[in-house]
Protein backbone atom coordinates (compact mmCIF):
# COMPACT_ATOMS: atom_id res chain seq x y z
CA UNK A 1 0.00 0.00 0.00
CA UNK A 2 1.23 3.53 -0.66
CA UNK A 3 2.39 5.80 1.87
CA UNK A 4 -0.43 7.88 2.73
CA UNK A 5 -3.21 5.91 1.66
CA UNK A 6 -5.99 5.88 3.68
CA UNK A 7 -7.75 2.44 4.08
CA UNK A 8 -11.65 2.79 2.65
CA UNK A 9 -14.99 0.35 3.97
CA UNK A 10 -18.11 0.67 5.46
CA UNK A 11 -18.84 2.81 9.01
CA UNK A 12 -21.70 1.61 10.91
CA UNK A 13 -23.78 3.57 13.37
CA UNK A 14 -26.75 3.51 15.52
CA UNK A 15 -29.55 4.94 13.29
CA UNK A 16 -30.59 9.43 13.88
CA UNK A 17 -33.97 9.85 13.01
CA UNK A 18 -34.38 12.90 11.03
CA UNK A 19 -35.11 16.00 12.80
CA UNK A 20 -38.42 16.90 13.27
CA UNK A 21 -40.27 20.41 15.01
CA UNK A 22 -42.30 19.80 17.66
CA UNK A 23 -44.91 21.25 15.25
CA UNK A 24 -44.15 18.64 12.65
CA UNK A 25 -44.24 16.09 14.91
CA UNK A 26 -47.55 16.86 16.36
CA UNK A 27 -49.12 17.76 12.75
CA UNK A 28 -48.62 14.48 11.66
CA UNK A 29 -50.15 12.76 13.81
CA UNK A 30 -53.23 15.78 14.14
CA UNK A 31 -53.35 15.37 9.67
CA UNK A 32 -54.30 11.23 10.97
CA UNK A 33 -57.04 11.94 13.70
CA UNK A 34 -58.53 15.32 11.41
CA UNK A 35 -59.17 12.05 8.68
CA UNK A 36 -60.44 10.26 11.08
CA UNK A 37 -63.07 12.26 12.94
CA UNK A 38 -64.29 13.43 9.12
CA UNK A 39 -62.65 16.47 9.40
CA UNK A 40 -64.14 17.33 13.17
CA UNK A 41 -61.35 19.89 14.78
CA UNK A 42 -62.38 19.55 18.03
CA UNK A 43 -62.86 15.70 18.51
CA UNK A 44 -59.69 15.80 16.63
CA UNK A 45 -58.03 17.57 19.67
CA UNK A 46 -59.43 15.30 22.00
CA UNK A 47 -58.26 12.59 20.95
CA UNK A 48 -54.46 14.38 20.14
CA UNK A 49 -54.93 15.41 23.97
CA UNK A 50 -55.35 11.40 24.97
CA UNK A 51 -52.69 10.69 23.10
CA UNK A 52 -50.19 13.04 24.76
CA UNK A 53 -51.38 12.00 28.15
CA UNK A 54 -50.27 8.59 27.25
CA UNK A 55 -47.19 9.11 24.93
CA UNK A 56 -45.74 12.00 26.19
CA UNK A 57 -45.93 13.99 22.37
CA UNK A 58 -45.48 17.23 23.92
CA UNK A 59 -43.33 19.21 26.46
CA UNK A 60 -43.77 21.59 28.75
CA UNK A 61 -42.11 24.27 26.51
CA UNK A 62 -44.46 23.15 23.56
CA UNK A 63 -47.83 21.91 24.72
CA UNK A 64 -51.18 21.17 22.52
CA UNK A 65 -52.86 24.80 22.74
CA UNK A 66 -48.95 26.18 20.96
CA UNK A 67 -49.45 23.56 18.38
CA UNK A 68 -53.34 25.18 17.90
CA UNK A 69 -51.77 28.35 17.93
CA UNK A 70 -49.40 27.49 15.68
CA UNK A 71 -52.22 26.15 13.48
CA UNK A 72 -53.65 29.48 12.97
CA UNK A 73 -50.52 31.31 12.64
CA UNK A 74 -49.79 29.05 9.59
CA UNK A 75 -53.16 28.96 8.56
CA UNK A 76 -54.31 25.38 8.38
CA UNK A 77 -57.12 26.75 10.95
CA UNK A 78 -60.05 29.71 11.01
CA UNK A 79 -62.11 30.75 13.10
CA UNK A 80 -65.52 30.61 11.55
CA UNK A 81 -68.90 31.96 13.07
CA UNK A 82 -70.75 29.08 11.22
CA UNK A 83 -69.23 26.44 13.15
CA UNK A 84 -70.60 25.01 16.27
CA UNK A 85 -68.26 24.35 19.61
CA UNK A 86 -64.70 25.72 19.37
CA UNK A 87 -65.92 27.54 15.82
CA UNK A 88 -62.69 26.37 14.26
CA UNK A 89 -62.93 25.28 10.72
CA UNK A 90 -60.34 23.71 8.39
CA UNK A 91 -58.69 25.71 5.46
CA UNK A 92 -58.19 25.09 1.76
CA UNK A 93 -54.18 24.73 2.92
CA UNK A 94 -54.80 22.12 5.96
CA UNK A 95 -57.35 19.97 2.62
CA UNK A 96 -54.70 20.28 0.37
CA UNK A 97 -52.34 19.46 2.99
CA UNK A 98 -54.29 16.30 3.82
CA UNK A 99 -54.11 14.96 0.31
CA UNK A 100 -50.36 15.40 0.09
CA UNK A 101 -50.17 13.22 2.91
CA UNK A 102 -52.59 10.70 1.74
CA UNK A 103 -50.52 10.35 -1.78
CA UNK A 104 -47.05 10.64 0.23
CA UNK A 105 -48.42 7.56 2.10
CA UNK A 106 -49.90 5.61 -0.65
CA UNK A 107 -46.63 6.23 -2.72
CA UNK A 108 -44.29 5.61 -0.02
CA UNK A 109 -45.75 2.18 0.23
CA UNK A 110 -45.40 1.62 -3.21
CA UNK A 111 -41.78 2.34 -3.28
CA UNK A 112 -40.84 0.30 -0.47
CA UNK A 113 -42.88 -3.11 -2.09
CA UNK A 114 -41.60 -4.89 -4.78
CA UNK A 115 -41.79 -3.79 -8.63
CA UNK A 116 -45.23 -4.49 -10.11
CA UNK A 117 -45.71 -6.40 -13.50
CA UNK A 118 -48.42 -3.72 -14.98
CA UNK A 119 -47.34 -3.75 -18.40
CA UNK A 120 -49.09 -2.34 -21.78
CA UNK A 121 -49.40 -3.71 -24.92
CA UNK A 122 -49.73 -0.97 -26.62
CA UNK A 123 -46.07 1.04 -28.13
CA UNK A 124 -46.10 4.55 -29.19
CA UNK A 125 -44.92 8.49 -29.55
CA UNK A 126 -44.79 9.64 -26.06
CA UNK A 127 -42.54 11.13 -23.32
CA UNK A 128 -42.28 8.25 -21.03
CA UNK A 129 -39.24 5.42 -22.36
CA UNK A 130 -39.62 1.82 -21.86
CA UNK A 131 -35.63 2.00 -21.37
CA UNK A 132 -35.88 -0.81 -24.29
CA UNK A 133 -34.75 -0.05 -27.61
CA UNK A 134 -36.08 -0.48 -31.15
CA UNK A 135 -36.01 -0.24 -35.20
CA UNK A 136 -36.34 3.35 -36.53
CA UNK A 137 -39.96 3.44 -38.25
CA UNK A 138 -40.97 5.79 -40.47
CA UNK A 139 -42.92 8.61 -38.42
CA UNK A 140 -40.73 8.01 -35.32
CA UNK A 141 -39.40 11.49 -33.86
CA UNK A 142 -35.89 12.14 -34.44
CA UNK A 143 -34.84 13.02 -30.97
CA UNK A 144 -35.89 9.83 -30.13
CA UNK A 145 -32.91 8.64 -32.16
CA UNK A 146 -30.19 6.60 -29.85
CA UNK A 147 -27.45 8.03 -31.74
CA UNK A 148 -24.98 5.95 -29.10
CA UNK A 149 -26.78 2.81 -30.09
CA UNK A 150 -27.14 3.36 -34.00
CA UNK A 151 -23.32 4.58 -34.22
CA UNK A 152 -22.45 1.09 -33.25
CA UNK A 153 -24.59 -0.84 -35.36
CA UNK A 154 -23.16 1.52 -38.66
CA UNK A 155 -19.54 0.00 -37.26
CA UNK A 156 -20.73 -3.28 -36.63
CA UNK A 157 -22.96 -3.07 -40.42
CA UNK A 158 -20.48 -1.70 -42.11
CA UNK A 159 -16.96 -1.57 -40.38
CA UNK A 160 -14.82 1.49 -39.12
CA UNK A 161 -13.04 1.56 -42.53
CA UNK A 162 -15.48 4.07 -44.50
CA UNK A 163 -17.78 5.41 -41.90
CA UNK A 164 -21.64 4.47 -43.46
CA UNK A 165 -24.60 4.98 -41.74
CA UNK A 166 -27.75 4.31 -42.86
CA UNK A 167 -31.76 3.77 -42.21
CA UNK A 168 -31.56 0.27 -40.84
CA UNK A 169 -28.94 1.57 -38.67
CA UNK A 170 -30.84 3.55 -36.61
CA UNK A 171 -33.00 2.58 -33.76
CA UNK A 172 -35.14 4.40 -31.28
CA UNK A 173 -36.21 4.43 -27.47
CA UNK A 174 -39.30 2.53 -27.15
CA UNK A 175 -42.13 4.76 -25.57
CA UNK A 176 -45.61 4.06 -23.71
CA UNK A 177 -48.20 5.69 -24.63
CA UNK A 178 -50.44 7.49 -22.24
CA UNK A 179 -53.26 8.82 -23.05
CA UNK A 180 -55.52 11.63 -21.47
CA UNK A 181 -57.91 10.44 -19.20
CA UNK A 182 -61.64 10.76 -17.36
CA UNK A 183 -62.05 8.59 -14.04
CA UNK A 184 -65.48 8.66 -12.04
CA UNK A 185 -64.38 6.92 -8.26
CA UNK A 186 -67.92 5.76 -6.37
CA UNK A 187 -67.22 5.55 -2.97
CA UNK A 188 -69.90 3.70 -1.12
CA UNK A 189 -71.05 4.97 2.49
CA UNK A 190 -73.62 2.76 3.78
CA UNK A 191 -73.48 1.90 6.96
CA UNK A 192 -71.70 -1.34 6.50
CA UNK A 193 -68.79 0.46 6.20
CA UNK A 194 -68.27 1.39 9.40
CA UNK A 195 -70.15 -1.83 11.03
CA UNK A 196 -68.49 -4.99 13.05
CA UNK A 197 -65.48 -2.61 14.64
CA UNK A 198 -63.83 -1.74 11.15
CA UNK A 199 -63.58 2.13 9.95
CA UNK A 200 -64.05 0.80 6.11
CA UNK A 201 -64.65 4.90 5.03
CA UNK A 202 -61.30 6.45 6.62
CA UNK A 203 -59.17 4.08 3.78
CA UNK A 204 -61.51 4.58 0.97
CA UNK A 205 -61.75 8.27 1.87
CA UNK A 206 -57.79 8.67 1.76
CA UNK A 207 -57.34 6.85 -1.62
CA UNK A 208 -59.90 9.44 -3.07
CA UNK A 209 -58.12 12.11 -1.62
CA UNK A 210 -54.80 10.69 -2.68
CA UNK A 211 -56.05 9.80 -6.09
CA UNK A 212 -57.38 13.53 -6.80
CA UNK A 213 -53.95 15.22 -5.49
CA UNK A 214 -52.22 13.12 -7.96
CA UNK A 215 -54.12 13.99 -10.80
CA UNK A 216 -54.07 17.18 -9.87
CA UNK A 217 -50.17 17.65 -9.55
CA UNK A 218 -48.83 15.26 -11.99
CA UNK A 219 -52.12 14.69 -14.65
CA UNK A 220 -53.18 18.42 -15.11
CA UNK A 221 -54.65 17.26 -18.08
CA UNK A 222 -56.98 14.21 -16.88
CA UNK A 223 -60.18 14.58 -15.09
CA UNK A 224 -61.44 12.54 -11.38
CA UNK A 225 -65.47 12.91 -10.76
CA UNK A 226 -65.87 11.60 -6.78
CA UNK A 227 -69.16 10.38 -5.79
CA UNK A 228 -70.88 8.66 -3.19
CA UNK A 229 -73.99 6.16 -3.27
CA UNK A 230 -75.86 5.00 -0.36
CA UNK A 231 -79.35 5.15 -0.94
CA UNK A 232 -79.17 7.46 -3.75
CA UNK A 233 -75.91 8.70 -5.36
CA UNK A 234 -74.10 12.20 -6.21
CA UNK A 235 -70.95 13.97 -6.48
CA UNK A 236 -68.93 15.82 -3.74
CA UNK A 237 -66.20 18.08 -4.54
CA UNK A 238 -62.35 17.34 -3.94
CA UNK A 239 -62.36 19.81 -1.31
CA UNK A 240 -64.83 18.12 0.77
CA UNK A 241 -63.25 14.43 0.65
CA UNK A 242 -61.77 14.89 4.27
CA UNK A 243 -65.22 15.80 5.63
CA UNK A 244 -66.78 12.16 4.46
CA UNK A 245 -68.79 10.14 6.33
CA UNK A 246 -71.25 6.94 6.18
CA UNK A 247 -74.81 7.72 6.82
CA UNK A 248 -77.85 5.12 8.04
CA UNK A 249 -78.08 4.04 3.91
CA UNK A 250 -78.85 0.95 2.11
CA UNK A 251 -76.34 0.18 -1.29
CA UNK A 252 -78.18 1.71 -4.42
CA UNK A 253 -75.28 0.32 -6.93
CA UNK A 254 -77.36 1.48 -10.03
CA UNK A 255 -77.96 4.73 -9.16
CA UNK A 256 -74.10 5.55 -8.69
CA UNK A 257 -73.47 3.77 -12.14
CA UNK A 258 -75.74 5.36 -13.43
CA UNK A 259 -74.10 8.86 -11.87
CA UNK A 260 -70.97 8.02 -13.14
CA UNK A 261 -72.27 7.53 -16.68
CA UNK A 262 -74.10 10.57 -16.87
CA UNK A 263 -70.83 12.55 -15.67
CA UNK A 264 -68.40 10.63 -18.29
CA UNK A 265 -70.87 11.01 -21.62
CA UNK A 266 -70.32 14.74 -20.84
CA UNK A 267 -66.37 14.02 -20.97
CA UNK A 268 -64.37 15.16 -23.74
CA UNK A 269 -61.70 12.37 -23.30
CA UNK A 270 -62.01 9.37 -25.35
CA UNK A 271 -60.52 7.04 -22.19
CA UNK A 272 -63.14 6.56 -19.55
CA UNK A 273 -62.91 4.69 -16.71
CA UNK A 274 -65.05 3.53 -13.24
CA UNK A 275 -63.21 2.92 -9.96
CA UNK A 276 -65.78 1.67 -7.45
CA UNK A 277 -65.15 1.16 -4.00
CA UNK A 278 -67.53 -1.02 -1.80
CA UNK A 279 -68.49 -3.20 0.77
CA UNK A 280 -71.50 -5.09 0.62
CA UNK A 281 -73.73 -6.29 -1.46
CA UNK A 282 -76.61 -3.76 -3.58
CA UNK A 283 -79.69 -3.11 -1.73
CA UNK A 284 -81.77 -0.85 -2.98
CA UNK A 285 -83.11 0.46 -6.08
CA UNK A 286 -85.06 3.37 -6.97
CA UNK A 287 -88.48 2.95 -8.45
CA UNK A 288 -90.39 4.89 -11.23
CA UNK A 289 -92.98 7.11 -8.77
CA UNK A 290 -90.02 7.49 -6.41
CA UNK A 291 -89.68 5.79 -3.91
CA UNK A 292 -87.18 2.97 -2.80
CA UNK A 293 -87.21 -0.72 -2.99
CA UNK A 294 -85.42 -1.99 -0.37
CA UNK A 295 -83.74 -5.51 0.57
CA UNK A 296 -80.81 -6.02 2.73
CA UNK A 297 -81.49 -9.80 2.94
CA UNK A 298 -79.59 -11.75 0.32
CA UNK A 299 -79.05 -11.16 -3.02
CA UNK A 300 -82.66 -10.27 -4.41
CA UNK A 301 -82.29 -11.24 -8.49
CA UNK A 302 -85.01 -7.59 -9.02
CA UNK A 303 -81.45 -5.80 -7.79
CA UNK A 304 -78.74 -7.44 -9.03
CA UNK A 305 -80.08 -7.97 -12.62
CA UNK A 306 -80.82 -4.00 -12.70
CA UNK A 307 -77.01 -4.59 -11.91
CA UNK A 308 -75.48 -6.24 -14.32
CA UNK A 309 -77.50 -4.61 -16.97
CA UNK A 310 -76.33 -0.80 -16.05
CA UNK A 311 -72.64 -2.41 -15.91
CA UNK A 312 -73.45 -3.88 -19.77
CA UNK A 313 -74.62 -0.21 -20.64
CA UNK A 314 -71.57 0.74 -19.46
CA UNK A 315 -69.45 -1.74 -21.64
CA UNK A 316 -71.51 -0.84 -24.76
CA UNK A 317 -70.11 2.63 -23.85
CA UNK A 318 -66.81 1.51 -23.94
CA UNK A 319 -66.51 2.34 -19.99
CA UNK A 320 -64.65 -0.62 -18.14
CA UNK A 321 -66.07 -0.34 -13.84
CA UNK A 322 -63.03 -1.90 -12.24
CA UNK A 323 -64.68 -3.07 -8.82
CA UNK A 324 -62.44 -2.81 -5.42
CA UNK A 325 -64.06 -5.34 -2.89
CA UNK A 326 -62.81 -4.44 0.62
CA UNK A 327 -64.18 -7.36 1.99
CA UNK A 328 -63.88 -11.23 2.07
CA UNK A 329 -67.08 -12.35 1.92
CA UNK A 330 -67.18 -15.90 -0.34
CA UNK A 331 -71.37 -14.64 -0.71
CA UNK A 332 -70.59 -11.52 -2.86
CA UNK A 333 -67.79 -12.99 -5.14
CA UNK A 334 -70.24 -14.81 -6.97
CA UNK A 335 -72.59 -11.00 -8.07
CA UNK A 336 -69.14 -9.50 -7.91
CA UNK A 337 -68.36 -11.61 -10.64
CA UNK A 338 -71.23 -11.70 -12.79
CA UNK A 339 -71.42 -7.38 -12.51
CA UNK A 340 -67.67 -7.79 -13.51
CA UNK A 341 -67.85 -10.08 -16.53
CA UNK A 342 -71.25 -8.10 -17.56
CA UNK A 343 -68.99 -5.10 -18.09
CA UNK A 344 -66.11 -6.92 -19.36
CA UNK A 345 -64.18 -5.27 -16.81
CA UNK A 346 -62.04 -5.80 -13.61
CA UNK A 347 -62.60 -6.99 -10.14
CA UNK A 348 -60.27 -7.07 -7.05
CA UNK A 349 -60.42 -8.55 -3.89
CA UNK A 350 -58.43 -6.54 -1.52
CA UNK A 351 -57.79 -6.13 2.33
CA UNK A 352 -58.05 -2.05 3.51
CA UNK A 353 -54.25 -2.21 3.79
CA UNK A 354 -53.98 -3.15 -0.43
CA UNK A 355 -56.57 -1.02 -1.34
CA UNK A 356 -54.73 2.19 -2.21
CA UNK A 357 -51.63 0.27 -4.00
CA UNK A 358 -54.14 -2.00 -6.28
CA UNK A 359 -56.16 1.28 -7.41
CA UNK A 360 -52.72 3.33 -7.98
CA UNK A 361 -51.54 0.65 -9.89
CA UNK A 362 -54.39 -0.18 -12.11
CA UNK A 363 -54.79 3.93 -13.15
CA UNK A 364 -51.22 3.93 -14.04
CA UNK A 365 -51.53 1.02 -16.05
CA UNK A 366 -54.82 2.11 -17.59
CA UNK A 367 -53.26 5.95 -18.61
CA UNK A 368 -50.76 3.32 -20.78
CA UNK A 369 -53.34 1.88 -23.11
CA UNK A 370 -56.42 2.77 -25.15
CA UNK A 371 -58.93 1.48 -23.34
CA UNK A 372 -61.55 -0.11 -26.24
Amino acid sequence: MSKGKRNTGFVFKQYEAPFQSPFDKLFDIFKELITHTSGDFDEAIDWLRQLDKEFHLTTPEYTVDDFIEDLKNKGYIQERADFGGSGVGLTSKLEKALRQNALEQIFGKMRKGISGNHKTKYSGQSDESTGDLRSYQYGDNLDKISMTESLKNAQVNHGIGEFSLSENDLVVEDTQFKSQMSTVLMIDISHSMILYGEDRITPAKKVAMALSELILTRYPKDSLDVIVFGNDAWPIAIKDLPYLQVGPYHTNTVAGVQLALDILRRKRHANKQIFMITDGKPSCLNMPDGTYYKNPMGLDPLITNKCYSIAAQARKLGIPITTFMITSDPYLQEFVDEFTASNHGKAYYTGLGDLGEMIFSDYEDNRKKRIR
